[in-house]
């Protein structure tokens, strides 16, 4: 028969990230994968809550899910099973993409006594990754950022408008600028400043979908090319890059 240091050592060799609440949504158990994952280690989360905003999910609109419409809790709440996809916060400031499974764990009395939460990285699955190794070899890359370049934006300008013009695929263009960057730079130092871009294009790599693109425009200035896109499909990706 399985022992339970022998059950808790299999799931510490999982690729999957996973984690135990009780009841009080009281964070009981941590994979190795999960601190792999998240960046957050078994000693900073053991004992904390979940509903404390520590991974801070957010869905594919951009909604903030730990303090409303979290599937962990409502499992805890109605024993059933949950799965979907969503974007948890990484402890080095980053988004990452995950498929995540809930399960309700019962006591000897059929009671619901906690909840086991797995979820697997998705950045990997990404079309994104792909694309960037195709850049990569043109020049026309940030080698900061890992993001295309000015370079880069001149050839997509002209593939969407070509694609505008000749099959009638509509493309927006957005810029994003970071608020309070030349005061990270002054107060911390460029060390600094460099890793909150670095951080900045991989969380825009990871909530953004596979055929949008990432141009670094200048300095903390980025510009994206979001082809095939409506009005409100356009808010919606916004909104999930804005949190």
């Amino acid at each position: 028969m399985l022992k339970d240091s022998d059950f808790f050592e299999l799931l510490d060799n999982l690729y999957d990230g996973v984690y135990y609440v009780d009841q009080e949504r009281k964070i009981t158990f941590w994979n190795k994968a999960a601190e792999e994952i998240t960046g957050f280690h078994r000693a900073e989360v053991l004992g904390t809550s979940c509903a404390d905003n520590i991974l801070c999910h957010v869905d594919a609109s951009g909604h903030m899910l730990c303090s409303d419409g979290c599937p962990l809790f409502h499992t805890l709440r109605d024993g059933e099973k949950r799965e979907t996809a969503l974007f948890l916060h990484h402890k080095t400031g980053h988004r990452v993409p995950v498929h995540i499974r809930v399960s309700p764990i019962f006591n000897e009395s059929g009671e619901i006594s906690g909840a086991v939460e797995v979820f697997s990285d998705k950045s990997r699955d990404q079309e994104a990754y792909r694309q960037l190794e195709v850049i990569r070899k043109q020049n026309i890359i940030d080698p900061l950022m890992g993001i295309g370049n000015r370079r880069y934006a001149e050839k997509m300008f002209e593939t969407h408008l070509y694609q505008l013009r000749t099959l009638d695929v509509p493309f927006a263009v957005a810029m994003i600028d970071l608020d309070g960057f030349k005061a990270i730079n002054d107060c911390h130092g460029h060390n600094v400043g460099d890793q909150v871009l670095q951080m900045t294009a991989r969380s825009l790599q990871n909530v953004l979908r596979a055929k949008d693109s990432i141009i670094r425009w200048g300095g903390d200035e980025i510009v994206l090319f979001l082809p095939g896109i409506s009005t409100g499909g356009l808010k919606e990706v916004l909104e999930r890059v804005r949190v």
